[in-house]
């Protein structure tokens, strides 16, 4: 019995397995390759298990800081033990609400889509009698890599148009309750490798410089977004970025001469690569048909299990490994099919996977999908059709450290005025 087997047993299927020294080793490598000054955001949207994050947050050298949009994530960052003051409040939604419990609670740092969303925050910061540190996000014109997914150099809900900031920067300086401390630029996500990488950077950086020198950008700190690949869904490996240290050192060399006194602050930001390959989804196959020619494997995890990217288009096709020694002997005879991945929902749209290339897979038969550490349930259609949520293990050292499931229920709401703030604590 393989030990996915043996967790399978326990505790049933469908089953997330994280390993939390594969996170903590994403994260040294990630620092490791990064300039010693730079800071590095950790997306907690990516996996907000508070167990994931407490090791993300873990360490008396350089460690990671937080990276958040919702007050749910705040609440789940300053659970795993980040500093509030080096957290990050990013999104261009953000309600005067949540500014007001983010400011309550010592949020540090925020991210500004606009003139108006930089308006909001110095609102609610005026109405604490605080001052809010905010970095202005750019919706650069130009981009340097030409694949992976981009994020910028379009019409976007996203950033402040770079070609813009000249015109609107003077009213944007003027807003009470709020210090213009940088820039946070955001422009792929997934490069492609490591040189796609480096010149995206390198673009990101050199934009800095040139808003900073043509308009009198306030530059104290420059969050230059993420990009860093991982596998996702499929088999492989995460890369390990053996140059991007020193490229990136003759980048800020060119483009900030003199960010090594200090003059400029430096931050990545991360999510699928810090928590990505740490987890395995654990699914049995519940039924095999053939329809008109194609067929369809019925597997006990769906959309509503591992669907966020699929929802948005992104997570086709998944790739499966069987486990068990009976699978494993099937898979010598060499015997196989190719079929569709579906999950268990009354909908057309619960597929995982076209087409996918699979042993002769029979019911009750235990296939793991690899690199699921990121956007697993809180990225899915949780709650259609009220299945249970699949239960999510942790393990550290070989042993079990965390068994749980999300439960969702309803609660009375209370009107707005009564309601606590993040933590139950007084505002």
């Amino acid at each position: 019995m393989t030990r996915y087997t043996e967790l399978a047993e326990r505790y049933g299927t469908p089953l997330y397995v994280y390993d939390l020294d594969r996170v903590a080793a994403a994260r040294q490598d990630l620092l490791d390759a990064l300039p010693e000054p730079f800071s590095l955001f950790s997306a907690v949207k990516a996996n907000p298990h508070p167990e994931v994050l407490r090791v993300l947050a873990e360490g008396d050298g350089r460690t990671c800081r937080a990276e958040i949009s919702s007050l749910g994530e705040l609440a789940a960052a300053l659970e795993a033990g980040f500093d509030p003051a080096g957290i990050l409040y990013t999104g261009p939604g953000k309600t005067d609400g949540e500014l007001h419990e983010a400011l309550a609670a010592g949020v540090g740092l925020f991210s500004v889509e606009s003139p108006t969303d930089l308006e909001h925050v110095g609102a609610a910061a005026v109405a604490r009698g605080t001052e809010a540190d905010c970095l202005l996000r750019i919706n650069s014109a130009s981009a340097s890599a030409a694949t992976s997914i981009r994020m910028t150099g379009r019409p976007s809900q996203f950033g402040i148009d770079a070609e813009t900031l000249g015109e609107v920067l003077p009213r944007l300086r003027a807003v009470a309750g709020t210090r213009l401390v940088g820039a946070h630029f955001f422009p792929l996500s997934n490069a492609s490798d490591e040189d796609s990488l480096v010149e995206e950077f390198r673009n990101t950086l050199s934009v800095a410089a040139r808003l900073e020198r043509e308009h009198g950008l306030p530059l104290r700190f420059v969050d230059i977004g993420g990009g860093f690949a991982a596998p996702y869904a499929v088999p492989g490996e995460r890369p390990v970025y053996e140059k991007l240290r020193e490229r990136l050192e003759e980048a800020l060399d060119e483009t900030f001469p003199r960010w090594r006194e200090g003059s400029v602050r430096f931050a990545c930001e991360s999510g699928r690569y810090l928590v990505g390959d740490s987890g395995s989804l654990l699914t049995r196959v519940v039924n095999v048909k053939e329809s008109r020619g194609r067929t369809f494997v019925i597997l006990d995890a769906g959309i509503n299990t591992f669907g966020g990217m699929s929802g948005l288009g992104r997570l086709l096709p998944v790739a499966v490994q069987p486990e068990g020694p009976e699978q494993a002997a099937r898979i010598a005879d060499g015997t196989g099919l190719s079929a569709s991945l579906v999950g268990p929902l009354c909908t057309p749209g619960d597929v995982l996977g076209r087409q996918v290339d699979l042993p002769d897979v029979r019911v009750g038969d235990l296939l793991t999908i690899p690199n699921a550490g990121a956007y697993g349930p809180t990225a899915s259609l949780l709650m259609f059709l009220g299945r249970p949520a699949p239960a999510e293990v942790l393990v550290r050292g070989g042993a079990v450290v965390s068994a749980t499931r999300i439960e969702h229920r309803r609660v009375e709401v209370a009107p707005s005025g009564d309601r606590q703030p993040v933590g139950g604590g007084p505002a």
